[in-house]
């Protein structure tokens, strides 16, 4: 305490760190992998030296360094681009699908046609766009990228949240709402439930037998009055559920 005397610590113990990596694996990925959002990711960017001869390796790794010092100068997230250079002895596809599955949002591939042009080969995560780029705007441009890629990535979790949340305003609704409707991918079915709802064991029973939990409260919900959807008592709030799986 402020006298040196001791206290009692504010703690908590609720698995939120392992349930924030599965939320974020969950929200973000897709069937090839991993898709770190550029303000996560442990690099931004990772550089793919291309070469067939030890005189072009000799070319192409100086080309990659510097290239590598022009980025690390630039700022994204008040911090210097986190760049990583994948000069292993391993095949290009191979190198690049790795970094493909670990999500690295941008993938820059350099080889002796592009350090003739001056240039890069660039592919962005999120979109899976693909495209040549003059060296000197990929990394004049590289922050606001990965600005627009952040962005991106947000507004696509949210847009599918909101179009997998419906109001729900009856038990039988509800019902409808979250019994599986194909038996061998019953997961497919339902989506997040806003409804009114008083918390009590008969409650408890209900969500229990169709497998659905209390997700959250949400603390920005407006007030307004209803009528529990399990009970019939009035209710002052809404809460989200969802399947538990």
């Amino acid at each position: 305490g402020p006298e040196g005397q001791l206290e009692f610590a504010w703690t908590t113990s609720w698995g939120v760190s392992t349930r924030l990596v599965g939320a974020l694996i969950m929200t973000h990925s897709d069937d090839d992998g991993l898709v770190l959002p550029p303000r996560l990711a442990p690099k931004h960017v990772v550089i793919l030296p291309i070469y067939r001869t030890d005189e072009e390796r000799t070319q192409v790794l100086e080309y990659v360094r510097s290239l590598e010092q022009e980025l690390t100068a630039v700022s994204f997230d008040a911090q210097p681009i986190r760049v990583l250079v994948d000069d292993r002895d391993l095949r290009g596809g191979e190198k690049n699908w790795q970094h493909v599955k670990r999500g690295v949002p941008l993938r820059v591939e350099v080889g002796p046609k592009d350090i003739a042009k001056n240039g890069v080969f660039v592919a962005r995560r999120d979109t899976g766009e693909k495209s040549p780029m003059d060296r000197t705007q990929f990394v004049t441009t590289i922050a606001d990228t990965l600005a627009a890629m952040q962005q991106n990535l947000f507004q696509r979790a949210l847009t599918l949240r909101d179009e997998h949340t419906h109001d729900i305003h009856t038990l039988d609704e509800f019902r409808a709402f979250f019994t599986p409707q194909n038996a061998d991918q019953p997961e497919i079915h339902g989506g997040f439930a806003r409804c009114h709802f008083v918390d009590n064991e008969a409650v408890a029973e209900i969500l229990k037998e169709l497998k659905v939990t209390i997700r959250c409260i949400p603390l920005d919900a407006p007030e307004e009055s209803g009528q529990c959807i399990f009970t019939g008592e009035p209710s002052a709030k809404r809460a989200i559920f969802a399947k538990a799986y």
